[in-house]
C-alpha cells in the first residue's frame, strides 16, 4: 500500500490527533514536536517557548482512499486558525496554527485551501505554511492520549 505523510500543528496535539484519527483513509497519527531547533525536544522544553516547537502530529495515510487537500480541509474545520499562537484555553507559541509541508505540491494545496478559507472568515488567518523539518514524537503517554481516557486506561 502507498502511503503519504502530513504534518499539521493546531493547538494541543491531543485532540488534533483524535480528530485525524477518524478520517478514513488515515493509518496513523502520531502526536509530537516540529518546527523548533533543539534536537530531541520533551514536552517540558516545548513548553517552556525556549525550543520553537509546535506541538503538532504527523499524519500517514494512503492517498489512493484520502487526498492531502481533504486533510488540510480538515486541519482548518478542527481549529480556530485565526489566533496566534492560542487554541481556546492553551496559550504559547507550541499552540500555533501551522502546517509543515512535505514538498511543493503540498505547499501549493495547503496555500489555496487556505486562501479559499480566508474568505469564509472575517479575522485574518495566521497559519504558518512552511516546509516540513525534524518531527520528534511526543513521549508515549500524549500518545492516544483521548483514546485512552475514554477507554478509562487514564
Amino acid at each position: 500500500m502507498q502511503t503519504d505523510v502530513a504534518t499539521f500543528a493546531a493547538g494541543c496535539f491531543w485532540g488534533v490527533e483524535d480528530r485525524f484519527r477518524q478520517v478514513a483513509g488515515v493509518i496513523d497519527v502520531i502526536s509530537g514536536y516540529t518546527g523548533g531547533h533543539v534536537d530531541h525536544p520533551d514536552y517540558r522544553a516545548v513548553c517552556s517557548g525556549e525550543t520553537g516547537h509546535a506541538e503538532a502530529v504527523e499524519v500517514c495515510f494512503a492517498p489512493d482512499r484520502v487526498d492531502y487537500e481533504t486533510l488540510v480541509r480538515a486541519f482548518f474545520a478542527m481549529h480556530d486558525p485565526t489566533t496566534p499562537n492560542r487554541q481556546g484555553p492553551d496559550v504559547g507559541t507550541q499552540y500555533r496554527s501551522a502546517i509543515f509541508t512535505h514538498g511543493d505540491e503540498q505547499r501549493a494545496i495547503a496555500e489555496r485551501v487556505r486562501d479559499e478559507a480566508q474568505t469564509t472568515i472575517d479575522r485574518p488567518i495566521v497559519t504558518e505554511i512552511t516546509p516540513a523539518s525534524a518531527f520528534w514524537p511526543a513521549e508515549d503517554y500524549h500518545q492516544r492520549y483521548l483514546e485512552k481516557r475514554r477507554a478509562g486506561a487514564l
